[in-house]
């Protein structure tokens, strides 16, 4: 991979606070024309290596270069290369829609088309309204709004279905995903790990400052390699079985419940689940949280490998 198919790149980040080491040596790279999401918990370091990554914070130690340039020199030029759409924004609430998207054009040098942005976000129907009359999806697509209005290379979400109900969750997503078909790369922060597993092409999670795992959705942690669960009840008692082969394990449990019931048809076996673990399984085993499960019986011979 040549450097100019990198939106960003990180080499051994460091950031101090006081005693605190916010940052230790983080690396991390994102193609151009990717979504790019990093997850973490509270405290590991994400939110200061973005802010590091948008310019607006100096880091103490490392290499970044962000669209071939490094954040902490570079000028006007550059940040209008870039669209920031924060966690919370509170700006000029007396103005309707349509004003602000033109207002915010004016300030970079090849916007888009404040009208062609109204429409992309979906809210021709509003742009005569107030902003302190928006809710609160509406009031993050005018976010995205602003944030993309510059014609941006690179774009960062932080948080940006935070408050919204499921359907309006779904159609953000869908705007997210017609940015990224269109060319920007996006880097997103986010709780919610099913939009990171619907959005994503990578995922990286931070913990202690530090990049822990990094890979596609599907792939974190290992999580293809990782053993199905089949779990049953028997006698009342829940039951489960780790293995890589469960439908052998489901046709071999199957066959046993019958015979002990002296059926030749196989039966339903109560409880019958097979799990396979989500990314929310793996995020939480990569930053050291503990999960219940009911504990493993192996009964079924050959099943466990």
């Amino acid at each position: 991979m040549t450097p100019t198919d990198l939106a960003l790149e990180a080499r051994g980040l460091r950031k101090r606070y006081g005693d605190k080491q916010a940052v230790d040596g983080l690396d991390l790279a994102v193609h151009r024309g990717e979504i790019f999401s990093v997850l973490g918990p509270n405290g590991a370091g994400k939110t200061t290596t973005v802010e590091i990554l948008e310019g607006y914070r100096e880091r103490d130690g490392g290499e970044v270069r962000v669209l071939g340039e490094d954040p902490q020199t570079a000028g006007r030029e550059w940040r209008s290369r870039i669209g920031v759409v924060l966690q919370d924004t509170r700006d000029l609430a007396e103005a309707n829609v349509g004003e602000l998207v033109r207002h915010f054009a004016a300030y970079y040098p090849r916007p888009h088309d404040p009208e062609h942005v109204i429409d992309l976000v979906g809210l021709r129907d509003k742009v005569r309204t107030r902003v302190r009359q928006l809710s609160g999806g509406q009031r993050r697509r005018l976010d995205v709004a602003l944030g993309i209005v510059g014609r941006p290379e690179l774009l960062f979400l932080d948080e940006p279905t935070t408050g919204f109900d499921p359907e309006a969750r779904r159609s953000f997503w869908d705007l997210v995903r017609d940015l990224r078909d269109q060319g920007t790369t996006i880097l997103l922060t986010t709780h919610y790990l099913d939009e990171a597993e619907q959005l994503a092409d990578r995922v990286a999670v931070v913990q202690d400052g530090r990049v822990v795992a990094l890979d596609r959705p599907s792939e974190l942690g290992g999580r293809a390699a990782r053993l199905a669960v089949v779990r049953w009840v028997e006698d009342g008692v829940p039951r489960e079985i780790r293995t890589d082969e469960p439908t052998r394990t489901v046709v071999e449990l199957a066959g046993r419940w019958a015979d002990a019931r002296g059926s030749a048809a196989p039966l339903e076996v109560p409880g019958l689940q097979v799990l396979h673990p989500s990314l929310e399984d793996v995020y939480l085993a990569l930053i050291g949280v503990e999960t219940s499960v009911a504990p493993v019986v192996p009964t079924l011979q050959g099943s466990t490998r």
